[in-house]
């Protein structure tokens, strides 16, 4: 289970290592063209039921932190949909993993 830390008031976000690293890939393009948008996800298992959204912004401090000291193989589908979803109006909602055709 990995994490996000985001800016220095707030815990961390706990985010599965594989969905993090697919997440990563989507955060870092829309922040380094300087966009602004939001993350909502579900809460994993042993937290408090519910969803949080975050506003991500280029100038809040953002660290990615991984439990598994090996990058897993990319899901080109999995990044496109997450794609698809941050330029939404809705920003990215971390959707579960698809393999094959849709």
């Amino acid at each position: 289970m990995g994490t996000i830390s985001y800016d220095s008031t707030s815990g961390p976000i706990h985010i599965d290592d594989r969905a993090l690293a697919h997440l990563k890939v989507v955060i870092a393009t829309k922040l380094r063209r300087n966009e602004s948008f939001t993350l909502s996800w579900r809460h994993p298992e042993g937290e408090p039921v519910g969803r949080s959204t975050i506003w991500l912004h280029p100038s809040i401090p953002l660290r990615f932190t991984f439990d598994e000291p090996e990058a897993p193989e990319l899901n080109a589908q999995w990044i496109e949909r997450l794609m698809q979803s941050v330029n939404s109006t809705g920003g990215i909602m971390l959707v579960d993993e698809m393999v094959g055709p849709e």
